[in-house]
Protein backbone atom coordinates (compact mmCIF):
# COMPACT_ATOMS: atom_id res chain seq x y z
CA UNK A 1 0.00 0.00 0.00
CA UNK A 2 1.08 3.56 -0.68
CA UNK A 3 -0.03 7.01 0.44
CA UNK A 4 -1.44 9.20 -2.32
CA UNK A 5 -3.81 11.34 -0.25
CA UNK A 6 -2.91 14.45 -2.27
CA UNK A 7 -4.40 12.82 -5.38
CA UNK A 8 -8.16 13.20 -5.80
CA UNK A 9 -10.22 10.95 -8.04
CA UNK A 10 -13.86 10.74 -9.06
CA UNK A 11 -15.32 7.55 -10.48
CA UNK A 12 -18.55 8.00 -12.42
CA UNK A 13 -20.60 4.82 -12.24
CA UNK A 14 -21.27 2.35 -9.43
CA UNK A 15 -21.30 -0.90 -11.36
CA UNK A 16 -18.58 -3.51 -11.03
CA UNK A 17 -16.00 -1.58 -13.09
CA UNK A 18 -16.55 1.70 -11.28
CA UNK A 19 -16.64 0.24 -7.79
CA UNK A 20 -13.64 -2.02 -8.42
CA UNK A 21 -11.57 0.91 -9.71
CA UNK A 22 -12.62 3.09 -6.78
CA UNK A 23 -11.88 0.28 -4.34
CA UNK A 24 -8.36 -0.18 -5.70
CA UNK A 25 -7.72 3.57 -5.81
CA UNK A 26 -8.73 3.83 -2.14
CA UNK A 27 -6.42 0.93 -1.30
CA UNK A 28 -3.61 2.92 -2.91
CA UNK A 29 -4.38 5.90 -0.69
CA UNK A 30 -6.22 8.07 -3.24
CA UNK A 31 -9.07 10.30 -2.04
CA UNK A 32 -11.87 8.83 -4.14
CA UNK A 33 -15.52 9.73 -4.70
CA UNK A 34 -18.04 7.57 -6.57
CA UNK A 35 -20.82 9.44 -8.36
CA UNK A 36 -23.79 7.44 -9.63
CA UNK A 37 -27.06 8.36 -11.30
CA UNK A 38 -29.13 6.04 -9.09
CA UNK A 39 -28.69 3.23 -6.62
CA UNK A 40 -25.51 1.17 -6.58
CA UNK A 41 -25.39 -1.56 -9.28
CA UNK A 42 -28.45 -0.13 -11.04
CA UNK A 43 -27.07 -0.46 -14.56
CA UNK A 44 -25.39 -3.11 -16.69
CA UNK A 45 -24.11 -4.99 -13.63
CA UNK A 46 -27.70 -5.83 -12.72
CA UNK A 47 -28.28 -7.34 -16.19
CA UNK A 48 -25.16 -9.51 -16.46
CA UNK A 49 -25.31 -13.30 -16.38
CA UNK A 50 -21.93 -12.91 -14.63
CA UNK A 51 -20.35 -16.07 -16.05
CA UNK A 52 -16.63 -16.07 -15.19
CA UNK A 53 -14.77 -17.55 -18.13
CA UNK A 54 -12.46 -17.29 -21.10
CA UNK A 55 -14.13 -20.00 -23.16
CA UNK A 56 -14.25 -20.43 -26.94
CA UNK A 57 -12.17 -18.17 -29.23
CA UNK A 58 -10.91 -14.60 -28.85
CA UNK A 59 -7.66 -12.69 -29.35
CA UNK A 60 -4.61 -13.90 -27.43
CA UNK A 61 -4.38 -10.59 -25.54
CA UNK A 62 -8.04 -10.68 -24.52
CA UNK A 63 -7.74 -14.31 -23.41
CA UNK A 64 -4.68 -13.47 -21.32
CA UNK A 65 -6.50 -10.61 -19.60
CA UNK A 66 -9.55 -12.77 -18.89
CA UNK A 67 -7.36 -15.53 -17.42
CA UNK A 68 -5.85 -12.94 -15.09
CA UNK A 69 -9.39 -11.88 -14.24
CA UNK A 70 -10.26 -15.44 -13.20
CA UNK A 71 -7.10 -15.68 -11.09
CA UNK A 72 -7.97 -12.45 -9.27
CA UNK A 73 -11.38 -13.86 -8.35
CA UNK A 74 -9.83 -17.06 -7.02
CA UNK A 75 -7.36 -15.10 -4.91
CA UNK A 76 -10.22 -12.90 -3.69
CA UNK A 77 -12.27 -15.97 -2.72
CA UNK A 78 -9.35 -17.31 -0.70
CA UNK A 79 -9.35 -14.24 1.56
CA UNK A 80 -13.06 -13.32 1.79
CA UNK A 81 -16.23 -15.01 3.00
CA UNK A 82 -17.99 -15.11 -0.35
CA UNK A 83 -18.71 -18.77 -1.08
CA UNK A 84 -22.47 -18.13 -1.21
CA UNK A 85 -22.14 -15.79 -4.21
CA UNK A 86 -18.77 -16.52 -5.85
CA UNK A 87 -18.46 -20.07 -7.14
CA UNK A 88 -16.09 -22.04 -9.38
CA UNK A 89 -18.14 -25.15 -10.10
CA UNK A 90 -17.36 -25.13 -13.82
CA UNK A 91 -19.10 -24.22 -17.05
CA UNK A 92 -20.82 -26.54 -19.51
CA UNK A 93 -21.54 -25.59 -23.12
CA UNK A 94 -22.91 -27.27 -26.21
CA UNK A 95 -23.94 -26.19 -29.69
CA UNK A 96 -26.97 -26.91 -31.82
CA UNK A 97 -27.14 -30.18 -33.74
CA UNK A 98 -26.61 -28.63 -37.16
CA UNK A 99 -23.86 -27.42 -39.49
CA UNK A 100 -22.99 -24.57 -37.12
CA UNK A 101 -21.82 -26.96 -34.38
CA UNK A 102 -18.19 -26.15 -33.46
CA UNK A 103 -17.82 -28.11 -30.24
CA UNK A 104 -15.02 -30.41 -31.44
CA UNK A 105 -13.12 -27.49 -32.97
CA UNK A 106 -13.53 -25.35 -29.85
CA UNK A 107 -12.36 -28.22 -27.67
CA UNK A 108 -9.18 -28.59 -29.78
CA UNK A 109 -8.58 -24.83 -29.64
CA UNK A 110 -8.99 -24.70 -25.86
CA UNK A 111 -6.60 -27.61 -25.48
CA UNK A 112 -4.04 -25.85 -27.69
CA UNK A 113 -3.98 -22.74 -25.47
CA UNK A 114 -3.89 -24.66 -22.19
CA UNK A 115 -7.45 -23.83 -21.15
CA UNK A 116 -8.97 -26.46 -18.88
CA UNK A 117 -11.41 -28.32 -21.13
CA UNK A 118 -13.09 -31.71 -21.32
CA UNK A 119 -15.27 -33.02 -24.17
CA UNK A 120 -18.13 -35.17 -22.85
CA UNK A 121 -20.73 -37.34 -24.51
CA UNK A 122 -24.29 -36.74 -23.25
CA UNK A 123 -24.17 -40.01 -21.30
CA UNK A 124 -21.04 -38.86 -19.43
CA UNK A 125 -22.40 -35.58 -18.08
CA UNK A 126 -23.96 -36.77 -14.83
CA UNK A 127 -20.68 -38.25 -13.63
CA UNK A 128 -18.86 -34.94 -14.12
CA UNK A 129 -21.38 -32.18 -13.43
CA UNK A 130 -24.94 -32.76 -12.15
CA UNK A 131 -28.22 -31.15 -13.04
CA UNK A 132 -28.42 -31.46 -16.84
CA UNK A 133 -30.98 -33.38 -18.88
CA UNK A 134 -28.76 -35.43 -21.25
CA UNK A 135 -31.59 -35.62 -23.79
CA UNK A 136 -31.17 -31.87 -24.40
CA UNK A 137 -27.48 -32.18 -25.35
CA UNK A 138 -26.60 -32.50 -29.02
CA UNK A 139 -24.92 -35.78 -30.06
CA UNK A 140 -21.64 -33.95 -30.77
CA UNK A 141 -21.31 -33.62 -26.99
CA UNK A 142 -20.61 -30.79 -24.57
CA UNK A 143 -17.50 -29.08 -23.26
CA UNK A 144 -16.96 -28.89 -19.51
CA UNK A 145 -14.56 -26.14 -18.38
CA UNK A 146 -13.78 -26.94 -14.76
CA UNK A 147 -12.07 -23.62 -13.97
CA UNK A 148 -15.09 -21.46 -14.77
CA UNK A 149 -17.68 -20.06 -12.40
CA UNK A 150 -20.11 -17.28 -11.61
CA UNK A 151 -20.46 -14.27 -9.32
CA UNK A 152 -23.41 -12.35 -7.98
CA UNK A 153 -22.27 -8.86 -8.91
CA UNK A 154 -24.44 -6.88 -6.44
CA UNK A 155 -22.98 -8.97 -3.59
CA UNK A 156 -19.43 -8.36 -4.83
CA UNK A 157 -20.07 -4.65 -5.27
CA UNK A 158 -21.48 -4.29 -1.76
CA UNK A 159 -18.48 -6.07 -0.24
CA UNK A 160 -16.03 -3.85 -2.13
CA UNK A 161 -17.96 -0.76 -1.09
CA UNK A 162 -17.75 -1.71 2.59
CA UNK A 163 -13.95 -1.54 2.49
CA UNK A 164 -14.06 1.50 0.22
CA UNK A 165 -16.05 3.38 2.87
CA UNK A 166 -13.73 2.16 5.64
CA UNK A 167 -10.84 3.71 3.72
CA UNK A 168 -12.60 7.07 3.57
CA UNK A 169 -14.23 6.67 0.18
CA UNK A 170 -17.27 8.83 -0.53
CA UNK A 171 -20.37 7.77 -2.47
CA UNK A 172 -22.85 10.16 -4.10
CA UNK A 173 -25.73 7.98 -5.25
CA UNK A 174 -28.91 9.21 -6.94
CA UNK A 175 -26.87 12.19 -8.14
CA UNK A 176 -28.30 12.21 -11.66
CA UNK A 177 -26.05 12.20 -14.68
CA UNK A 178 -22.59 13.73 -14.41
CA UNK A 179 -20.47 15.60 -16.92
CA UNK A 180 -16.69 15.56 -16.81
CA UNK A 181 -15.28 19.08 -16.52
CA UNK A 182 -12.02 20.22 -18.08
CA UNK A 183 -9.67 23.11 -17.38
CA UNK A 184 -6.68 23.98 -19.55
CA UNK A 185 -7.15 20.77 -21.52
CA UNK A 186 -7.10 18.37 -18.60
CA UNK A 187 -9.63 16.96 -16.13
CA UNK A 188 -10.82 19.23 -13.32
CA UNK A 189 -13.66 17.11 -11.91
CA UNK A 190 -17.34 16.40 -12.54
CA UNK A 191 -20.58 18.35 -12.33
CA UNK A 192 -23.86 16.57 -11.61
CA UNK A 193 -27.30 17.52 -12.91
CA UNK A 194 -28.14 18.69 -9.40
CA UNK A 195 -25.38 21.27 -9.75
CA UNK A 196 -22.90 19.67 -7.37
CA UNK A 197 -19.28 20.07 -8.44
CA UNK A 198 -16.65 17.59 -7.30
CA UNK A 199 -13.08 18.60 -8.05
CA UNK A 200 -10.57 15.93 -9.06
CA UNK A 201 -7.20 15.33 -10.64
CA UNK A 202 -8.49 12.11 -12.20
CA UNK A 203 -11.91 11.04 -13.44
CA UNK A 204 -12.76 7.46 -14.38
CA UNK A 205 -15.90 7.07 -16.48
CA UNK A 206 -17.41 3.62 -15.92
CA UNK A 207 -20.99 4.24 -16.99
CA UNK A 208 -21.47 1.12 -19.12
CA UNK A 209 -23.36 1.87 -22.34
CA UNK A 210 -23.10 5.65 -21.71
CA UNK A 211 -19.29 5.68 -22.01
CA UNK A 212 -19.11 6.40 -25.77
CA UNK A 213 -21.56 9.30 -25.52
CA UNK A 214 -19.67 10.81 -22.59
CA UNK A 215 -16.39 10.54 -24.49
CA UNK A 216 -18.02 12.20 -27.49
CA UNK A 217 -18.82 15.25 -25.34
CA UNK A 218 -15.09 15.95 -25.12
CA UNK A 219 -14.48 15.16 -28.77
CA UNK A 220 -13.24 11.57 -28.49
CA UNK A 221 -14.68 8.61 -30.37
CA UNK A 222 -15.15 5.14 -28.92
CA UNK A 223 -16.66 2.56 -31.24
CA UNK A 224 -19.99 1.42 -29.84
CA UNK A 225 -21.72 -1.89 -30.48
CA UNK A 226 -24.11 -1.67 -27.53
CA UNK A 227 -27.18 -3.88 -27.85
CA UNK A 228 -30.05 -5.05 -25.63
CA UNK A 229 -29.86 -7.15 -22.46
CA UNK A 230 -32.51 -9.20 -20.69
CA UNK A 231 -31.75 -11.14 -17.52
CA UNK A 232 -34.56 -13.20 -16.02
CA UNK A 233 -34.55 -14.64 -12.50
CA UNK A 234 -36.70 -17.61 -11.57
CA UNK A 235 -38.11 -18.26 -8.14
CA UNK A 236 -35.96 -20.60 -6.03
CA UNK A 237 -36.33 -24.29 -6.86
CA UNK A 238 -34.52 -27.31 -5.34
CA UNK A 239 -32.10 -28.51 -8.00
CA UNK A 240 -28.60 -30.06 -8.21
CA UNK A 241 -27.21 -27.78 -10.96
CA UNK A 242 -23.97 -26.08 -9.91
CA UNK A 243 -22.22 -25.24 -13.18
CA UNK A 244 -23.05 -22.41 -15.56
CA UNK A 245 -24.83 -23.72 -18.67
CA UNK A 246 -24.44 -22.18 -22.11
CA UNK A 247 -26.72 -23.93 -24.57
CA UNK A 248 -28.09 -23.08 -28.01
CA UNK A 249 -31.31 -21.58 -26.64
CA UNK A 250 -30.57 -20.51 -23.06
CA UNK A 251 -27.75 -19.70 -20.65
CA UNK A 252 -28.31 -20.56 -16.98
CA UNK A 253 -26.46 -19.92 -13.78
CA UNK A 254 -27.37 -20.68 -10.18
CA UNK A 255 -27.97 -17.81 -7.76
CA UNK A 256 -27.19 -17.40 -4.05
CA UNK A 257 -30.82 -18.06 -3.03
CA UNK A 258 -31.31 -21.27 -5.00
CA UNK A 259 -32.93 -19.71 -8.05
CA UNK A 260 -31.66 -19.46 -11.63
CA UNK A 261 -30.55 -16.50 -13.73
CA UNK A 262 -31.32 -16.86 -17.45
CA UNK A 263 -30.50 -15.12 -20.70
CA UNK A 264 -30.09 -15.88 -24.41
CA UNK A 265 -29.37 -14.18 -27.72
CA UNK A 266 -32.85 -14.73 -29.15
CA UNK A 267 -34.65 -13.33 -26.10
CA UNK A 268 -32.49 -10.21 -26.15
CA UNK A 269 -33.36 -9.69 -29.82
CA UNK A 270 -37.05 -9.69 -28.86
CA UNK A 271 -36.61 -6.84 -26.35
CA UNK A 272 -38.56 -3.77 -27.42
CA UNK A 273 -36.84 -0.36 -27.31
CA UNK A 274 -39.50 2.32 -27.01
CA UNK A 275 -39.29 5.78 -28.57
CA UNK A 276 -38.56 7.30 -25.15
CA UNK A 277 -35.49 5.08 -24.75
CA UNK A 278 -37.01 2.67 -22.25
CA UNK A 279 -36.97 -1.10 -22.69
CA UNK A 280 -39.72 -3.72 -22.56
CA UNK A 281 -39.64 -7.52 -22.48
CA UNK A 282 -42.73 -9.26 -23.87
CA UNK A 283 -44.48 -11.81 -21.62
CA UNK A 284 -44.14 -14.38 -24.40
CA UNK A 285 -40.36 -13.87 -24.43
CA UNK A 286 -40.09 -14.39 -20.68
CA UNK A 287 -42.30 -17.47 -20.78
CA UNK A 288 -40.24 -18.87 -23.66
CA UNK A 289 -36.97 -18.34 -21.82
CA UNK A 290 -38.27 -20.09 -18.69
CA UNK A 291 -39.51 -22.99 -20.83
CA UNK A 292 -36.16 -23.32 -22.62
CA UNK A 293 -34.35 -23.39 -19.27
CA UNK A 294 -36.64 -26.09 -17.90
CA UNK A 295 -36.04 -28.25 -20.97
CA UNK A 296 -32.27 -28.53 -20.37
CA UNK A 297 -32.41 -29.03 -16.61
CA UNK A 298 -32.53 -32.45 -15.01
CA UNK A 299 -36.12 -33.32 -14.11
CA UNK A 300 -37.44 -30.44 -16.23
CA UNK A 301 -38.61 -28.43 -13.21
CA UNK A 302 -41.35 -25.85 -13.59
CA UNK A 303 -39.69 -22.43 -13.42
CA UNK A 304 -41.63 -19.37 -12.31
CA UNK A 305 -40.63 -15.76 -12.92
CA UNK A 306 -39.28 -13.91 -9.89
CA UNK A 307 -37.88 -10.75 -11.50
CA UNK A 308 -36.25 -9.41 -14.63
CA UNK A 309 -33.73 -6.76 -15.61
CA UNK A 310 -33.83 -5.19 -19.06
CA UNK A 311 -31.81 -2.41 -20.68
CA UNK A 312 -28.72 -1.76 -22.80
CA UNK A 313 -25.78 -4.18 -22.88
CA UNK A 314 -22.43 -2.36 -23.21
CA UNK A 315 -20.33 -3.78 -26.06
CA UNK A 316 -17.43 -1.98 -27.80
CA UNK A 317 -17.66 -1.97 -31.59
CA UNK A 318 -14.81 -4.47 -32.00
CA UNK A 319 -15.92 -6.62 -29.08
CA UNK A 320 -12.80 -6.03 -27.01
CA UNK A 321 -12.45 -3.98 -23.79
CA UNK A 322 -11.71 -0.26 -23.79
CA UNK A 323 -9.58 0.72 -20.78
CA UNK A 324 -7.38 3.72 -20.13
CA UNK A 325 -6.89 7.43 -20.73
CA UNK A 326 -8.57 9.28 -23.56
CA UNK A 327 -6.05 10.59 -26.07
CA UNK A 328 -4.82 14.07 -25.28
CA UNK A 329 -6.91 14.61 -22.12
CA UNK A 330 -4.75 14.04 -19.04
CA UNK A 331 -6.71 12.55 -16.15
CA UNK A 332 -9.70 11.34 -18.20
CA UNK A 333 -9.95 7.52 -18.08
CA UNK A 334 -12.66 5.13 -19.25
CA UNK A 335 -13.63 1.48 -18.70
CA UNK A 336 -16.04 0.02 -21.26
CA UNK A 337 -16.50 -3.70 -21.93
CA UNK A 338 -19.00 -6.49 -22.41
CA UNK A 339 -17.12 -8.84 -20.05
CA UNK A 340 -17.80 -6.82 -16.91
CA UNK A 341 -17.99 -9.78 -14.55
CA UNK A 342 -14.86 -11.64 -15.66
CA UNK A 343 -12.78 -8.43 -15.88
CA UNK A 344 -14.36 -6.66 -12.91
CA UNK A 345 -11.56 -7.10 -10.39
CA UNK A 346 -8.58 -7.13 -12.74
CA UNK A 347 -9.58 -4.06 -14.79
CA UNK A 348 -10.13 -1.97 -11.67
CA UNK A 349 -6.84 -3.08 -10.17
CA UNK A 350 -4.75 -2.46 -13.29
CA UNK A 351 -6.33 0.90 -14.10
CA UNK A 352 -5.94 2.14 -10.53
CA UNK A 353 -2.30 1.05 -10.60
CA UNK A 354 -1.68 2.98 -13.82
CA UNK A 355 -3.33 6.11 -12.45
CA UNK A 356 -1.24 6.12 -9.29
CA UNK A 357 2.08 5.01 -10.76
CA UNK A 358 1.83 6.89 -14.05
CA UNK A 359 3.20 3.77 -15.77
CA UNK A 360 1.22 1.97 -18.46
CA UNK A 361 0.47 -1.68 -17.77
CA UNK A 362 1.32 -3.92 -20.75
CA UNK A 363 -1.74 -6.12 -20.11
CA UNK A 364 -3.94 -3.13 -20.99
CA UNK A 365 -1.97 -1.86 -23.98
CA UNK A 366 -4.08 -3.65 -26.64
CA UNK A 367 -7.28 -2.15 -25.22
CA UNK A 368 -6.62 1.59 -25.23
CA UNK A 369 -9.32 4.06 -26.36
CA UNK A 370 -6.75 5.42 -28.81
CA UNK A 371 -7.41 2.53 -31.20
CA UNK A 372 -10.58 4.36 -32.24
CA UNK A 373 -8.84 7.69 -32.93
CA UNK A 374 -9.33 8.92 -36.46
Amino acid sequence: MTNNTALKAVVVGAGVFGVSTAFHLARLGVQTTIVNDGAVANGASSRSLAWLNSARKRSAAYHKLRIQGLERYKAFAASHDCSAWLRFDGGLTWDADDASNQIAEIHRHEQSIGYQTQLLAPSELSAVTPGVDPRAVSPQGAIFNAGEGWVDLPSLINLLLAEFRERGGRILSDAGSADVTLANGRVSGVKTTSGEVVGADVVVVATGPAVPAMAAKVGRHIGDGTTRALLVFSKPVPHPLRAVLNTPRVAIRPTPNGAFALDSAWSEEEVIVRDDGTYEAKPSTIAGLLKEASSVLEGNPRLVLESLHVGPKPIPADGEPVVGQLTGIPGYHVVFSHSGATLGLIAGELLAGEIVSGTANPLLEPFRPSRFDG
